[in-house]
């Protein structure tokens, strides 16, 4: 995985602090703004839940990165431990699928920042809805997007800096929402028409479709800005899960505010129609009860914090650009470095015009969400198998951060990981692991141009196999599932079936990996913390020390 063309190294100014605030920041961008009217239709009351079961995944998730973070710091880092752990070929695919999430969430962000805007300036969208942008409108998108690529594109600090600026708004801006509605807390409000109008069956459906997962989705860039945090075994831990434990109790707090904020003689007709009743979900609560200040701030931090999101994102792509070329399945020049930032330029113009091209009117955008959330959630998931791999093949790698309990908490967020991106349905699973399945194809077609220099061809076949199996199994069993499958298996015993699916996945991930994994001895990230040896096969414990 050698790659000549590195041309600075990155340097290491982001503190603990930095790190919290960027991975607080990415999760808090427009998810509060608009998921807890969609939750709230679809799963009543009882949607409070789902954000439980997603925050519960999530911090999993984040356990397991936690320790891989500590263990092996580097940019781009979440689609450099499938091809650590598995070769290039799954590297290869986890890049893929990562690279079309990430730059398209920082178009997401923009457009809600937009979208919001609308209120105050209506010439930004088209007459009668806030969903199409105008010419002026897709203009002022771009302008965003012009303002983050600049302060990124100059050095880690001025990123640091407008991050920390950003998300401390985005912190209070909540923090006085939840405090004045919890005031006007009606609790007859989660009782009417039943606690769980619509059965459990609304409470997972809540997770991937009302926004849920969409709204979590932010432990990568706290591992993708690894390789720029002081004292990265330690700070990476840490950050992920202090970010991801604040992050949950605020959105739980807020769906229990939203839903207790509600004039109770509003809900006369049941939940169905309280996203359409509740647009803007706070904002629109705060013109209900008459407090005019409280909707102007939240109309307020509706542009700042998609923004601040946005501003995390545009740079996190970068680092997912950068790992993948440092994979070996990128062209090598966006591996490069610019010596005097420490940036890595070239990753950062392509991040750019691939948000640019995301903000173009594509008429299927809320399916392209669901897509979105679910290529995420999917690649966190590989995280947990990653681990496994590593444990078993490399023992004798240094893990500050040792996670207890990874052979219960591994599988168990593979599993939850697994159910939910079946949850999403049949039209998205199909899409999405669709074109995996084609990139595996086309990966396999060009056998001649992939690197085999330090894992051979056969090898990532091998390691790849349960891949290839998981995506069918999924794909079929969201077909003939009750998630807009046929219904052909009726729940419960379509869900057995994924967890039935994702236990031998995970086991046969694990238990097939790079029998001696590849952790390539970056000059560009061990400026300052010197890397593991090149090959951690079996080694001399004392060398480890």
């Amino acid at each position: 995985m050698e790659n000549s063309g590195q041309e600075g190294g990155f340097k290491r100014e982001l503190s603990l602090m930095d790190m919290t605030l960027v991975g607080f920041g990415s999760i808090i961008g427009s998810g509060w703004l608009f998921a807890s009217s969609k939750v709230a239709s679809i799963a009543g009351p009882a949607g409070a839940i789902s954000w439980i079961i997603g925050g519960i995944s999530v911090i999993l998730l984040g356990l397991v990165y936690a320790e891989l973070g500590g263990s092996v710091p580097r940019a781009g880092g979440v689609i450099r431990y499938p091809a650590y752990s598995h070769g290039p070929l799954v590297g290869y695919l986890m890049s893929f699928v990562t690279l079309i999430a990430f730059s398209s969430l920082t178009a997401i962000e923009v457009e809600a920042a937009r979208q919001y805007a609308t209120s105050w300036w209506p010439a930004l969208s088209q007459p009668g809805t806030t969903t199409t942008p105008t010419a002026l409108g897709w203009f002022v998108q771009l302008g965003l997007l012009c303002i983050f690529f600049l302060l990124n594109y100059w050095s880690i600090t001025s990123f640091a800096k407008s991050n920390a600026i950003l998300t401390i708004i985005k912190f209070v801006v909540p923090s006085v929402t939840i405090v004045f509605l919890l005031s006007q807390l009606k609790t007859a409000n989660f009782s009417v028409h039943g606690f769980a109008p619509f059965g459990f069956s609304g409470v997972e459906a809540a997770i991937p479709t009302g926004g849920v997962i969409f709204a979590y989705l932010g432990l990568q860039p706290v591992v993708g800005f690894a390789s720029e945090a002081k004292n990265p075994q330690r700070t990476v831990p840490i950050a992920l899960i202090l970010s991801v434990v604040l992050s949950a109790i605020v959105y739980v707090l807020l769906q229990v505010a939203f839903i207790g904020g509600i004039p109770t003689h509003m809900l006369s007709k049941g939940w169905v129609g309280v996203e359409n009743e509740f647009s803007l979900p706070f904002r629109d609560i705060a013109v209900a009860l008459g407090f005019g200040w409280l909707a102007a701030l939240v109309t307020f931090d509706a542009i700042i914090s998609p923004s601040g999101t946005a501003n995390i994102y545009l740079p996190s792509t970068a680092r997912v650009v950068y790992g993948w070329a440092r994979n070996g399945t990128l062209f090598k020049i966006f591996g490069r470095v610019e010596p005097r930032s420490g940036i890595p330029r070239p990753a950062l113009w392509l991040s750019f015009f691939l948000s640019i091209f995301w903000t173009l009117p594509f008429p299927s955008w809320g399916v392209l969400i669901n897509v979105v959330s679910s290529a995420l959630i999917f690649s966190y998931a590989v995280a947990p198998i990653s681990a496994y791999a590593l444990r078993r093949n490399v023992p004798n790698l240094p893990r500050p951060f040792h996670l207890k309990g990874m052979s219960i908490i591994g599988p168990i967020s593979f599993i939850i990981a697994s159910l939910i991106v079946y949850w999403t349905g049949w039209q998205t699973d199909s899409w999405l692991l669709g074109i995996q399945l084609l990139m595996f194809v086309i990966y396999v077609l060009a056998r001649k141009a992939v690197p085999t220099d330090q894992v051979s061809f056969a090898q990532q076949l091998r390691s790849s196999w349960w891949l290839v199996f998981y995506y069918i199994v999924i794909i079929l069993l969201s077909w003939l599932g009750s998630f807009g499958g046929s219904n052909i298996i009726p729940s419960p015993w379509d869900q057995i079936l994924v967890v039935i699916a994702s236990v031998i996945a995970y086991y046969w991930g694990g238990r097939t990996g790079l029998p001696e994994p590849a952790l390539d001895e970056d000059k560009v990230e061990t400026e300052t913390v010197p890397a593991p040896p090149s090959f951690l096969g079996r080694e001399d414990p004392e060398s480890s020390r």
